[in-house]
């Protein structure tokens, strides 16, 4: 088969290193007899997986002393419900507010799901401007009593990303972070952030585990009726072992950390991807007349690429090209149409390149 670059949003392209080491390992792992798969996850082969994916995500992203790591299952939906289980239990019911900046799908059903055990306060919302932007702080109505801020850092489906970092009303209030969709992607500093979680599918991992970084003061206030598998104190009291993990994800996940570090790390990465990323853009820019780019400027996403065609009336046909060029899953989200190029740390640089030849070439076919 020729190669072919697959731009998925999730669950989206790894590296092909990763892949190859997976399948060689997939029958004996180390000599163990056993695929990772079939292992406990108490045994010392897994432990020892298990402790150098920690260790090496903590090196990747800096991660303070005081800050735990925990590999989760239920994904970005499912920490939409396990956050404020986590953080609204030191409030009595009446005074339990949470602040969120509304900037695209992601933090869409982050609002809703809050509904369910909070007040909920929309500080800042960019839909009337169909979220082609981060709304401006200045702007922000945040509330001094809110439990904490919750945004989504970057909107895989709008392709908006936060170019700063935000702020609550309060620095004593936590700021959490929706980061599934750039998390690895560009240096971060964790400590402007109570909490931090991310869905392992787009730039770490297969689906199924989630990764969540969080302050240890913040331990301890999960509501009575949070379930003890999603109590962040006690899964870390537990290491992540209270019930068996997500371990093929955490496995895969061990195996990307060590291709970032071999890739030279995060700054690396940032610094490739932004070279990626400029290029896709000044193509679609290039080709104005005929692709459309909704998201403003100084939002673009460096990870999830939307555009349009200016006739929609050849949105099958530019599909079907390119697969048949070897460009896969260009296709928009349902909610929103169009199209949409993910192109995140394991996308090469030779697929954005082939993408944008592409792009020239269908534009001049049909322009």
């Amino acid at each position: 088969m020729s190669e072919v670059f697959n731009f998925s949003a999730g669950p989206a392209v790894l590296p092909k290193e990763v892949l190859a080491q997976a399948a060689a390992e997939m029958l004996d792992w180390h000599g163990s007899g056993m695929s990772v798969m079939e292992m406990s996850h108490r045994g010392p082969e897994f432990m020892q997986i298990h402790q150098q994916a920690l260790d090496d995500l903590r090196e990747l992203l800096q991660v303070p002393a005081h800050y735990k790591i925990l590999f989760l299952q239920g994904g970005g939906m499912g920490e939409n419900a396990i956050v404020p289980l986590n953080l609204l239990g030191r409030k009595p019911q009446e005074q339990r507010v949470i602040d969120f900046v509304h900037s695209g799908a992601w933090s869409g059903k982050s609002i809703k799901e809050a509904h369910k055990y909070a007040s909920v306060n929309v500080a800042a919302s960019s839909e009337a401007q169909g979220f082609s932007c981060v709304p401006d702080p200045a702007s922000w109505r945040l509330r001094d009593d809110a439990a904490y801020l919750h945004v989504c850092t970057n909107e895989t489906i709008h392709g908006v990303e936060f170019p700063f970092a935000p702020q609550a009303a309060r620095p004593d209030i936590p700021v959490v972070a929706d980061m599934s969709s750039h998390i690895l992607s560009k240096a971060i500093r964790v400590a402007d952030y109570g909490v931090i979680f991310a869905g392992a599918q787009k730039n770490i991992g297969p689906a199924g585990l989630t990764i969540v970084l969080v302050r240890e003061d913040l331990l301890g206030g999960a509501m009575s009726v949070c379930p003890t598998a999603f109590d962040w104190s006690q899964v870390a009291a537990n290491n992540s072992m209270l019930n068996t993990p997500p371990t093929w994800g955490i496995y895969i996940a061990g195996l990307v950390f060590q291709w970032i570090k071999r890739e030279g790390g995060v700054a690396a990465l940032e610094a490739r991807n932004k070279q990626k990323a400029d290029l896709l853009y000044a193509c679609l820019e290039k080709n104005q007349a005929f692709y459309r780019i909704p998201v403003q400027a100084p939002f673009r996403s460096r990870m999830n690429v939307p555009f349009f065609l200016r006739d929609d009336n050849l949105n099958a046909s530019f599909l079907a090209q390119a697969k048949e060029a070897g460009l896969l899953q260009l296709k928009g989200h349902k909610s929103v149409g169009g199209m949409r190029a993910s192109i995140y740390n394991a996308m090469p640089l030779p697929g954005v390149i082939a993408l944008t030849e592409f792009l020239d070439a269908f534009a001049r076919r049909h322009g």
